[in-house]
């Protein structure tokens, strides 16, 4: 009976990789990273709350739960945290785009 595991074992030029790895991002990279992916959500977020906003300008609420002016003043503060819930689960996709293409203007695809 052969032993298996020499028969399937890989030859040691196929266990390394072909290229050198590259080098790991410093600590300012990963800042300026960071700062841009919390730049592009906070960029989508301001976009969803301005279209939320317009699209609950034409509703109106019925008295006793809404109307009148505390509902106008506050409906600004219940568009923005609809859209920071929506950015923070997912949102739909305009973060991702910003930050791609605010990596490639810093040089950091």
């Amino acid at each position: 009976m052969t032993d298996l595991t020499a028969a399937t074992a890989l030859p040691a030029n196929l266990l390394a990789p072909a290229t050198p790895a590259a080098a790991a991002p410093s600590a300012a990279e990963m800042a300026k990273r960071g700062q841009i992916k919390q730049t592009s959500q906070k960029f989508e977020s301001a976009f969803l709350s301005v279209m939320l906003q317009q699209m609950f300008d034409g509703t109106e609420t019925a008295a006793p739960f809404g109307g009148g002016v505390g509902e106008q003043m506050f409906k600004s503060f219940l568009t923005e945290a609809m859209a920071n819930k929506m950015v923070a689960n997912g949102g739909i996709g305009l973060a991702a785009s910003v930050q791609r293409e605010m990596l490639k203007m810093q040089g950091l695809h």
